[in-house]
């Protein structure tokens, strides 16, 4: 299992959100490259990227700022979402060398665009599953619908490179994981789901890692606040999780 550093952007800028209010933000960064990089060298292997003002715009914003953090990143893969609402905008950023993309609003609230993009990009798609109180949270996490998450999961399609599901109530308030709604999309998915909202300490990721779920139902889980703020030493927990996952003796 993977841990999965955050970097959200808001005005170019590396933040971090409280329940997804953008009023809210902390600035860490003016450097989202700079940011990039400290964590590939801290050992990152995959990054999570979101333009927070893409999200709300419904279109890339800060597309310069994602160059720079893949540019930056080198081999290790980035996920990008915020304002991925067509094929074309999902192209232009793999061609500039995001490794998947993410989208959240346009997969809800059109699943037929979902099996489209998927199709057409195989294996290089994550489906962003917003929830509150188990119902899909889409436009930047501002509107709440009637859908239920776990339903939705169940029914996506095996083309998706994973889902990311983040538990909207708990972003960035450091109130630890929701272990239960995280079983249970798991389970119901027919792709891996990586793990967000609320991750505060490495007994979130024990946590997680005790579901005895493995690597194929769940990928890793991603932290942002957490990291930033110091409750969580990247390397102390990325090493943890690589223990639990080496061979034990012939």
């Amino acid at each position: 299992m993977l841990l999965i550093p955050a970097i959200d952007l808001k005005g170019g800028q590396c933040v971090q959100l409280r329940q997804g209010i953008m009023e809210s933000a902390t600035v860490y960064s003016a450097d989202p490259g700079a940011m990039a990089r400290h964590w590939v060298e801290s050992g990152a292997r995959r990054l999570h990227v979101v333009d927070l003002d893409g999200a709300f715009a419904g279109r890339p914003v800060n597309r310069a700022a994602v160059h720079r953090i893949v540019e930056a990143a080198g081999r290790a893969p980035v996920q990008v979402g915020g304002g991925i609402r067509d094929l074309d905008t999902a192209r232009s950023y793999l061609d500039i060398g995001v490794s998947q993309v993410i989208t959240g609003t346009s997969a809800i609230e059109d699943p037929d665009f979902l099996a489209t993009l998927a199709a057409t990009f195989p294996g290089r798609v994550v489906l962003g599953l917003d929830a509150r109180d188990g119902r899909l949270a889409t436009r930047g996490w501002a509107t709440v619908n009637e859908v239920d998450a776990v339903a939705f999961a169940a029914a996506v399609t095996e083309e998706l490179f994973a889902i990311v599901y983040t538990d909207v109530g708990r972003d960035g308030m450091l109130a630890g994981i929701n272990v239960d709604a995280t079983r249970r999309i798991a389970l119901a998915a027919p792709v891996p789901i990586i793990a967000s909202g609320g991750v505060r300490n490495l007994d979130d990721l024990r946590a997680i890692h005790d579901l005895g779920l493995g690597p194929d139902r769940i990928l890793g889980a991603i932290s942002g606040s957490a990291l930033y703020e110091g409750k969580l030493d990247f390397k102390v927990a990325q090493r943890w999780l690589e223990a639990r996952h080496q061979p034990g003796p012939a």
